[in-house]
């Protein structure tokens, strides 16, 4: 808990001048050395899951871009956002129930609605700021990171380990795509490079093998979120794909890889469009 208002403090007195840029506004050269009056809203703020839980006053069990619980992150559809109002609303319930003297009851309370125990966020006086629109998905946590965490994951279950590496250590490695001789099991270190390289093999390494479909289509779903240009039919197979994961994921569970879907980064997949 002082760990998460220790960091809001910090970035409350770090971007203090943005924060009164995007009140008043303020003088700014452009490339070329023309004077313009400028406002500063928090537009963007990369980070990983974890963090964003933290700058949207979210707990772990709960969504910090749309107000859904962790046992509801498998759900094939995108819930309400989770909007400055939502969270400030909570804050304040938790406050009338709650002192924070009381260290106990308050927690107790937090955890009740889903709160990581911050009453004063970074973005409170932050003009036009909202989690749900300043935090987004991005490529290396939420697609290469999910892929490497669950979808390789899930096919050395199926498919088996030794099977796995087996066919790795087979492939002819192409110019400028990176080998793996020895398989892919006792990986250390993994970096972003490993994981487009391995995204890039799987797919056929997987071909054939019973219950492997649908990991098949989750990793398809990676891929075309990585297009570099989007249209409204991209859009709309990327939709489509999706879904057609979420319509079969029974698959994955009747295959014995899964018990449940409690995955937070499954979650914000349904956010991709919408961001995009």
């Amino acid at each position: 808990l002082l760990h998460d208002w220790l960091i809001h403090q910090a970035l409350s007195r770090v971007l203090v001048l943005l924060k009164m840029a995007a009140c008043v506004g303020i003088m700014m050269n452009n490339p070329v050395g023309n004077l313009r009056y400028c406002y500063t809203p928090l537009a963007a703020y990369i980070s990983d899951t974890p963090e964003q839980s933290l700058l949207a006053c979210t707990n772990p069990k709960s969504s910090p871009f749309m107000t859904v619980i962790s046992k509801d992150f498998g759900d094939p559809f995108l819930h309400d956002p989770h909007t400055q109002s939502h969270t400030l609303a909570a804050i304040l319930k938790v406050l009338a129930k709650s002192s924070v003297q009381d260290y106990k009851a308050f927690l107790k309370a937090c955890k009740t609605l889903h709160l990581n125990g911050v009453i004063e966020p970074c973005w409170l006086d932050w003009p036009l700021s909202c989690p749900s629109q300043f935090l987004h998905v991005e490529t290396l946590h939420h697609f290469h990171c999910f892929s490497w965490d669950h979808d390789v994951k899930w096919c050395i279950e199926v498919v088996t380990p030794l099977e796995i590496d087996f066919c790795f250590s087979l492939l002819q490695t192409m110019v400028g795509y990176h080998g793996f001789e020895d398989g892919i099991l006792k990986l250390k270190q993994v970096t972003r490079r490993d994981h487009c390289a391995i995204q890039c093999y799987i797919v056929g390494i997987i071909s054939g093998a019973k219950n492997c479909e649908m990991l098949a289509v989750l990793v398809d779903f990676h891929y075309l979120t990585q297009a570099p240009v989007f249209t409204d039919c991209s859009l709309d197979r990327l939709m489509n794909t999706l879904q057609l994961f979420h319509n079969n994921k029974d698959a994955v569970m009747q295959a014995g890889v899964r018990d449940a879907w409690e995955i937070p980064k499954l979650e914000l997949l349904q956010s991709v469009v919408s961001n995009i």
